[in-house]
């Protein structure tokens, strides 16, 4: 029966999940709304390098812009090389576009400096970080902190030029940019080029003055006292209080220049001066280079030194000694020297001459006999100079044309190698001076000279006791009636020398004696002549036999 009854399955619904899962579902939809909106409100995560982490904290140290809170530092640690810190901060929402390739961070502290003080509101809070946004289109998010805050704000409209220079150290940060006396600008950045090897100073110069700068323009230092001694007197010149302290960097365009067009590219590159007067030595562009050859010793010659004509200066001195090559270091005999002969301060700057035309002048100025010399500029310092003259005596037949490339200015011996020169040749001449004799017969001359004076002196004496005694003598009453006598012996002598002149007998008669003695010496004429040709003849005569032989006898 059992058997028999028909068995059917019935199919019930399963249950539905129980009413105590919606609570953990809840939860765990409201979590991962939590977690998405935690992450939706984060920003991107940076890091910040920075050469020291004095005063930030981890979880503390806030990143503003304009004294918002826009980050903050949520870690700090010490690079792998451990030479800086690294900050990893994470930014807020929506800041995605302040983080650009020209974003710049600055720590925000308590500062004393040329622009001021700044930072003190951070006495009570603590440092934080300022963000100045960029306006570039590359994103970044990795970025050095600068040394100190930069000087122009965010909105703040200007020009930007870099100055470069060979030696660093010349220009700070915040040091005042000057035109004519007036703050127009400020130092923004110091860097060095490793690849130029300069230094390399950024500026910012505020708006409006920016149109100040121009193609011609000249950036120099700023000495803050100027000290002029020259033919006009003295004069000194002081700029600003602020330029007299920390110094600065003034510009402008040079006298005598046009000002060009005006520059509105971004960190234009300009050339940084020491002073004005460097600018006037340097802002010649157009020159012809010559080597001089010099015979002498160049001490005291260095770079910079000037070439003047006249006391005119005409070009500069570039390098002493110029080497070439070994050949040309050991193959001549003179030092060569590489000048520049400066177009722009011979002729006017209105004429457009070329170089050619420089040499062609030049040319005919050396055949009229214009040389260069080594003359010297400062007795104390020794420091020499080239000037330029004319001598038409000197031969241009012995001066070469090329060295090596360059055109070739021809030199002379300066003055004090000329005076050596005269000097030894005269040192010479008195070497050869038989000197010893001279000197022995000058010893012996002298030696008579001063007997001679003894005998005089011994004369002098016997002359003044003869006068003393010749006065005393015409003091005597006989000595004053001499006069008297003498006349009288006077008229006497005057009748007997009468009776010898031509009208007198006596003078007749003396005429004809001394006729008579000349008849005579005419008579006796040939005898002398007889005894000068034989002086025995007054014994042997005058017969022409020669003088007997005596013979030997014969024996008996």
């Amino acid at each position: 029966m059992d058997k028999d009854r028909d068995v059917t399955a019935h199919v019930k619904p399963a249950k539905r999940m129980a009413a105590v899962w919606i609570i953990p579902i809840v939860s765990l939809f409201a979590g991962i709304w939590m977690i998405y909106q935690y992450a939706s409100e984060q920003g991107p995560e940076i890091t910040l390098t920075v050469p020291t982490a004095e005063g930030i904290e981890a979880g503390k140290t806030l990143v503003k812009a304009r004294s918002v809170k826009i980050g903050i530092v949520n870690n700090v640690a010490l690079s792998k090389n451990y030479n800086e810190i690294l900050l990893t901060v994470r930014m807020d929402s929506g800041t995605e576009r302040m983080l650009r390739e020209d974003t710049l961070f600055w720590v925000v502290k308590p500062r004393i400096g040329t622009e001021g003080v700044s930072g003190l509101e951070t006495l009570l809070s603590g440092p934080y970080l300022e963000l100045r946004p960029g306006e570039s289109d590359v994103k970044k998010d990795k970025f050095t902190v600068l040394d100190s805050p930069p000087v122009a704000p965010a909105d703040t409209k200007g020009l930007r030029v870099v100055l470069t220079s060979d030696d660093a150290g010349k220009l700070a940060i915040g040091d005042p940019v000057m035109y004519e006396g007036y703050t127009v600008g400020r130092v923004e950045k110091v860097g060095f080029d490793i690849d130029k090897r300069n230094a390399t100073y950024q500026l910012f110069i505020f708006q409006p003055y920016d149109a100040l700068v121009r193609k011609h323009t000249r950036f120099w230092l700023n000495s803050g006292l100027d000290i002029k001694l020259n033919a006009e007197g003295f004069s000194v010149n002081v700029a600003s209080l602020e330029s007299l302290m920390i110094g600065g960097v003034s510009f402008g365009v040079p006298d005598g220049n046009t000002d060009g067009s005006a520059i509105t590219e971004q960190m234009l590159s300009f050339k940084l001066f020491d002073n004005k007067k460097e600018i006037r030595e340097k802002m010649y562009e157009q020159f012809v280079a010559y080597a001089m050859l010099f015979g002498e010793s160049v001490r005291g010659l260095n770079p910079g030194a000037s070439v003047e004509y006249r006391g005119i200066r005409i070009g500069t001195v570039k390098k002493v000694p110029l080497h070439l090559s070994q050949q040309a270091e050991m193959g001549s005999e003179k030092i060569p020297v590489l000048v520049h002969i400066e177009m722009e301060r011979i002729y006017d700057a209105s004429l457009t001459l070329s170089e050619s035309q420089l040499l062609a002048d030049f040319k005919k100025a050396f055949g009229h006999g214009l040389r260069a010399s080594l003359k010297t500029g400062n007795l104390l310092t020794g420091a020499l100079y080239i000037d330029t003259d004319f001598y038409p005596d000197s031969p241009l037949e012995t001066h070469m044309a090329q060295y090596y490339g360059f055109n070739v200015f021809p030199t002379i011996d300066g003055e004090f190698v000329q005076f050596q020169r005269q000097i030894g040749t005269i040192l010479t001449k008195l070497s050869k001076l038989p000197l010893d004799t001279t000197l022995s017969s000058l010893d012996d001359t002298l030696s008579t000279t001063q007997q001679t004076l003894k005998t005089f002196e011994g004369l002098g004496q016997d002359l003044s006791v003869t006068v003393r005694r010749l006065d005393a003598l015409l003091k005597q009453k006989d000595t004053q009636q001499l006069p008297k006598e003498i006349q009288n012996s006077l008229t006497q002598l005057q009748k007997t020398l009468k009776g010898f002149s031509p009208e007198s007998s006596s003078y007749s008669e003396l005429q004809q004696a001394l006729s008579q003695v000349n008849d005579a010496l005419g008579q006796l004429e040939p005898l002398l002549k007889t005894l000068n040709d034989s002086p025995d003849a007054l014994i042997f005569g005058t017969s022409g036999q020669n003088d007997p032989v005596p013979a030997k006898g014969k024996r008996q």
